[in-house]
């Protein structure tokens, strides 16, 4: 039987990264994140299960950081430097897919995200995950 989700295409800015996604739910799971990292990096997360990334061209051109405990995985592209994907500390077994790169999608097509606590992150604190606020979008008219 075949998987009824839709699969999005997606790619890095310049392209040498490109890949397809199914989503857990869609973009139900939009979020940005209160750690330090994910402050400055700035992006917008959909999830996704391991297995529902398929790379269709330059996983070889992808680069890995990691910071704190090292659990979760940041990958970005090596040419334009554009942060594709990440394994997430709050469950491994899932990629928090950037929006931005999912063909005609982008941050500003949510005019609210929540904003998860990542400074008090779950696996440090031991208690569940947090809001730590809304982030809104109102375009000028």
């Amino acid at each position: 039987m075949s998987d009824p989700r839709p699969r999005h295409e997606a790619a890095c800015h310049c392209g040498s990264v490109r890949f397809r996604v199914r989503l857990t739910d869609e973009f139900a799971t939009a979020r940005r994140c209160s750690c330090s990292y994910c402050r400055m990096r700035g992006a917008i997360a959909v999830s996704a299960d391991l297995s529902d990334i398929e790379f269709v061209q330059g996983e070889d051109n992808l680069t890995l950081y990691r910071f704190n405990t090292g659990t979760a995985k940041h990958y970005f592209c090596k040419t334009c430097g554009i942060h594709t994907h990440h394994q997430r500390r709050s469950n491994p077994n899932q990629f928090g897919i950037n929006v931005a790169c999912i063909e005609g999608v982008g941050p500003f097509d949510f005019p609210e995200v929540t904003v998860m606590d990542g400074v008090a992150h779950p696996s440090d604190t031991g208690s569940g995950p947090r809001v730590a606020g809304i982030l809104r979008f109102e375009p000028a008219t």
